[in-house]
Order: C-alpha cells, then structure tokens, then sequence
C-alpha cells in the first residue's frame, strides 16, 4: 500500500493546475534571466591561448569554426585522471545529439579538459562520443576561467570557485576530506576512485560552462556558471524532475554509462 497521498482524479487535476501556474511563473522568470545573461558586459580575451585538438594547435578563435559564439564546458578530467569524471561523463552523454543542431545554429560546443589529448581521444572512443574535446594542458586557460586548482591553493584556502572563496584542506599524504555538495555528499570520494585518483587530486579540477563571442576577430568573453549552475545541462535531471520519485538521491550514485552493467 502506498504512503503516498492519492486522491480522485478531480482532486488531481486542480491540484496540476494550481501547479501549472507556478510553472509558468518559473518559466518567465527563466526567460527574464536568460535576457539579463545575455546583456552582461562582454570581457575581451587577450591572452594566447593554445589547445591541442583532433585536427592540431588552435587557438580560442580557432574553436569558433566559423561561428560567432562559443560555450566550452569544463569537463573534469585532469592530467592524472585515467577516465572522465563520471558526474562531466553523465553531462556530456548528451552532447552528441545536440551540437549538431547548436553548430547550425551559429555555436560551436567544445568540452576542455587539462589531460593530454591522447587521454581525452581514448576516453571519447570509450564513451563513443563524437563532439569536439580540446586538451588545455600547460595552459593557463583552465585556471583563468576558475575550474582548475594548485595543491598550494588548496592548501592555502586560495580555491575560488563559483564566485566564493572556500576554506583551505587540510591534506594528509594527498588525501583531503568530501567536498561537499548539496545531494551527494560522498561524490568526490567516488569520483576519485572512478578516475583513479586521490580526493585532493581529484578536486582540484571542477566544472563549469562559459560562453565566449567573436566579434571583428576579437574573442570576449560572455559569461561562466558553475557547480548547481549546471543543472540545466543534465538533460538526465531535467527527466528525474518529472519522475514520481524525483531525484530520489541518498548518495553519489552516476557511474561511466558502460560501467553499470558491471556492478550487476
């Protein structure tokens, strides 16, 4: 027997509706803020860049392909990692069915990680994946945009990220304590593990998005959201939220997509 509350169908249909008015209200405001994201000042992009991609060295401009605006994501996958993060991995799952429709529509999507090409073309043959993937290593592009870190800034409380400052560590043999989250408190330490890496190396990447706009051969940057700034990006979280259980999450539970079968 359900402990859920159930009711007559009457009962439910004005129930949805009073429900549907807030929906509507979310979504105009969605709309408003979508408006004052992209009025923000644009920030011109002066420093050299360089990234290694499947078709050689580019530059930032370089990734646009043509096109007038680029959104990179900043997938976690470190110099030391041996997969993607599986939170980035569960993110990306999506990327391929719509970069099609965004490159003809003006946008290029890159993800941008600081492993070694190599690392990223093997990790995407793996997840059959087949957007573009730059590796930022020995870039200062990653630490710039506030998604990769220094043991010495961990250390030292010198992490900011999504627009605040976070307590030191304190590190013990590269070990460090959960970086906590909002639903899955114990993400870093499973995250660490499927990438092969400890919790403090494992955080010193983080995720993030930013959007960037070629004008006259000049690159400026737009705008950049991070950690639950996310959200709309899982496309898997945009279905759990309509699911009868919702999100339903007492622990980090995502996993590489061809990992899960394993576990069986």
């Amino acid at each position: 027997m359900t402990t859920h509350k159930t009711g007559t169908r009457d009962e439910w249909l004005a129930a949805r509706l009073a429900l549907l008015e807030e929906e509507k209200a979310l979504t105009r405001r969605s709309d408003e803020l979508a408006k004052r994201r992209q009025a923000l000042p644009w920030v011109r992009v002066d420093k050299a860049y360089r990234f290694e991609t499947d078709d050689g060295s580019a530059t930032l401009a370089d990734l646009f392909r043509g096109r007038s605006q680029l959104l990179v994501y900043h997938f976690m996958f470190g110099p030391d990692y041996t997969a993607g993060c599986p939170s980035c991995s569960a993110i990306a799952d999506g990327f391929n069915g719509f970069a099609v429709h965004l490159a003809h529509h003006d946008v290029m999507l890159w993800a941008i990680s600081r492993a070694p090409l190599a690392k990223l073309q093997a990790f995407k043959r793996r997840m059959g994946w087949s957007f573009p993937w730059a590796s930022s290593f020995g870039s200062d592009f990653n630490a710039d945009f506030q998604v990769a870190f220094t043991e010495e800034e961990q250390r030292e409380g010198g992490i900011e990220y999504n627009y605040h400052r976070e307590a030191a560590l304190p590190l013990h043999g590269g070990e460090g304590p959960e970086i906590a989250s909002r639903q899955t408190p114990d993400g870093a330490a499973k995250g660490a593990a499927m990438t092969d890496t400890d919790v403090a190396t494992y955080a010193r990447e983080r995720p993030g998005m930013s959007a960037f706009v070629l004008e006259e051969g000049v690159v400026y940057h737009s705008y950049s959201t991070y950690a639950r700034g996310l959200d709309g990006l899982w496309g898997m979280y945009q279905w759990l939220d309509c699911a009868p259980r919702g999100r339903n999450e007492t622990g980090y539970w995502l996993r590489h997509h061809d990992a899960y079968d394993k576990e069986r």
